[in-house]
């Protein structure tokens, strides 16, 4: 793993004279973070200007992967929320209730399949949204081109065409946000940055460095089997695979490398919309072979599957800080591979004869990227830079405090992670009886943790948001680069943004406790419980969200209506006086908390939300 500072460089044609525009919030990037982050702090009043690198919006939702890689399924944001219900009521307006495409599109019983969609209709919908705003200005067709910094203040960014010849504009704004799956402005910023692997003994995560997983039928450890029982009590969707380290191959070495990319490929089998699978230029079979081919989404409304495949493990990278030039030559080589592979799982004859009928069913779906050779306009950038912020997510963050029952408290949360840990090969490494070197999927070890507002804001920048490319390590990684927790996250970027101009303060200047009580109020989901609905209008759902960040609940079950024990109480008033004295300690309050629920003690006539809600009205 290897910090740095700047290290990206954008190679673009002469540009005439910029234009500069002046806005209260500048983001970076139409990602479905970039546009909830950009939704909201129009809807709270600021003027935004919006850039993306090209006139597709939405990102990966928007480029083909399909479905919404969450365990939960219930409300977390609402900006997320509304995305998601405008899917599932496209599909069932458009097509009936009863409709096949309706079924589709709604959460299967199992496995990644919480609601699916088509990539045009994800792209429909978030361009809508944002179009929609009358306080956002969209600027497309754009990358970065430089950044004035003054100081700990980002004074303006301008942005630059790729195609040359075309005015650049510069943007001067109060607040900066980079939603880029790249973190391309905070590069540019001078933002010091992670890029690939800590060492095991950085941060004492047992899963970082080198590693080689073993999947195992049983737990290995009785730690892992306790884990395993907790985790099924979640009310998450259930992965429960286990796997082991195996040593002493996987040495905890720090190194340079990302986890691997490729294209979420739309394919149809609807002969109308079907496109014939041509044989390649410079088709090697031999190299083909030992590809991955399988991880597929199915089904997708209007008879699609998306293929989470092949990975070109190495290549990707290069990627990270190359210039845009350097990025397209290899996303070409992905894509390149992707359809020889194609072809090949259709037409060569080591493929067994199932096999090769069940892919001639597929070819590329003619409705989607239509502009673009029927290729999704980006790829699946799984991990990038990492910004060194305020504080560092680890593994730790997302699995059991020692001798509890829930992950460690951040008493700034502003969202919450809930995928298990889960990282695709980093080098082309392969070990007898192991998965790919550097792939790991902690199933049962990883619990829902909260994301401190500190950890998007980067040390030595008192006015970027960095919600998207945030701050964590290679292994905490795996749980936060999902699509609804990145639109979570950056919805609460949003509040923050707004609150810090309407206060005249920078954000890294933000009182935390007041951008809390916003975002707790306003239903963004600050921690995980089985039984609370966040999109909830009664007050007590808010302070529930609020006290959960304090340390007030040793465990994932809020048990709103049940009456408080007097041993609880005690440890809840001791916690309030020290929040308001500023030497609250949470996992200090969570420990006492559990100690307290074991005890028999006499039950309050008050129940816990009726207590939490007077607490939070003082």
């Amino acid at each position: 793993m290897k910090a740095v500072f700047l290290g990206f460089m954008v190679a673009v044609a002469a540009s005439v004279h910029a234009e500069t525009l002046q806005a209260d919030l500048c983001i970076y990037e139409a990602t479905p973070g970039g546009i909830a982050m950009a939704v909201r702090a129009a809807r709270e009043g600021l003027n935004v200007v919006l850039v993306n690198h090209n006139d597709h919006l939405g990102g990966i939702l928007a480029n083909g992967l399909g479905v919404w890689d969450t365990l939960w399924e219930g409300k977390r944001a609402p900006i997320y929320d509304e995305v998601r219900q405008a899917i599932f009521d496209h599909y069932r307006k458009t097509y009936g209730e009863d409709s096949r495409q309706y079924r589709d599109a709604l959460p299967g019983k199992s496995g990644h399949t919480n609601g699916k969609f088509e990539p045009k209709v994800a792209e429909k919908i978030l361009t809508e949204l944002v179009t929609k705003e009358k306080r956002i200005r969209l600027i497309t067709h754009r990358v970065l081109g430089g950044v004035k910094r003054e100081g700990a203040l980002i004074q303006s960014a301008s942005f630059m065409s790729l195609w040359g010849n075309v005015e650049a504009i510069e943007v001067q704004a109060k607040v900066f946000a980079d939603c880029s799956y790249e973190g391309d402005l905070a590069a540019m910023a001078k933002v010091r940055y992670r890029l690939g692997r800590e060492a095991r003994t950085e941060f004492n995560e047992p899963h970082a460095g080198v590693i080689f997983m073993s999947p195992v039928k049983a737990a290995p450890t009785p730690e892992m089997a306790r884990a395993a029982e907790l985790h099924h009590q979640l009310k998450l969707r259930k992965f429960s695979g286990f796997q082991s380290i195996k040593h002493p191959e996987s040495t905890g070495e720090a190194d340079g490398f990302v986890q691997a990319f490729n294209y979420r490929t739309i394919l149809s089998s609807d002969p109308a919309n079907r496109l014939p699978v041509e044989k390649p230029a410079n088709y090697d079979p031999e190299k083909l072979k030992l590809l991955e081919h399988g991880s597929i989404v199915s089904p997708i409304p209007n008879s699609k599957r998306g293929w989470n495949r092949p990975q070109l493990v190495g290549l990707q990278t290069d990627y990270v800080e190359a210039d845009w030039t350097g990025r397209q030559k290899i996303m070409n080589a992905f894509w390149d591979t992707t359809m020889a592979l194609l072809y090949f799982l259709q037409n060569d004859p080591s493929v067994e004869p199932a096999r090769q009928k069940s892919w001639r069913e597929f070819g590329l779906a003619k409705d989607e990227f239509t502009d673009n050779g029927h290729r999704p306009h980006e790829f699946y950038v799984r991990e990038a830079r990492r910004i060194t912020g305020r504080y560092i997510f680890t593994q730790h963050d997302a699995m059991l405090a020692n001798g509890l029952e829930r992950a460690p408290v951040n008493e700034d949360s502003i969202g919450v992670t809930e995928w298990y840990l889960d990282t695709h090969a980093c080098t082309p490494r392969r070990i007898d009886g192991a998965l790919e070197e550097g792939k790991m999927m902690l199933d049962v070890e990883t619990f829902p943790g909260q994301v401190p507002y500190r950890a998007i804001l980067p040390r030595g920048v008192d006015n970027l948001l960095v919600p998207v490319c945030l701050s964590s390590t290679h292994v905490a990684w795996g749980t936060i680069r999902l699509e609804p927790t990145w639109m979570n996250l950056c919805e609460s970027a949003g509040h923050a943004a707004a609150l810090a101009i309407q206060n005249k303060v920078t954000p890294a200047a933000l009182d935390p406790d007041v951008l809390l009580r916003k975002i707790a109020a306003s239903h963004v989901m600050l921690s995980f419980f089985n039984d609370v609905d966040v999109s909830s209008d009664h007050p007590r759902v808010a302070a529930a969200q609020y006290f959960a960040t304090k340390g007030f609940f040793a465990d994932y079950d809020a048990r709103l209506d049940e009456p408080l024990t007097e041993s609880v109480l005690a440890v809840w008033e001791e916690g309030l006086a020290a929040l308001r004295e500023g030497t609250l300690k949470p996992m200090d309050v969570m420990k006492k908390v559990r100690e307290a629920g074991q005890s028999g003690v006499e039950v309050s006539k008050r129940t816990r939300g009726e207590t939490l809600l007077r607490m939070f009205a003082r």
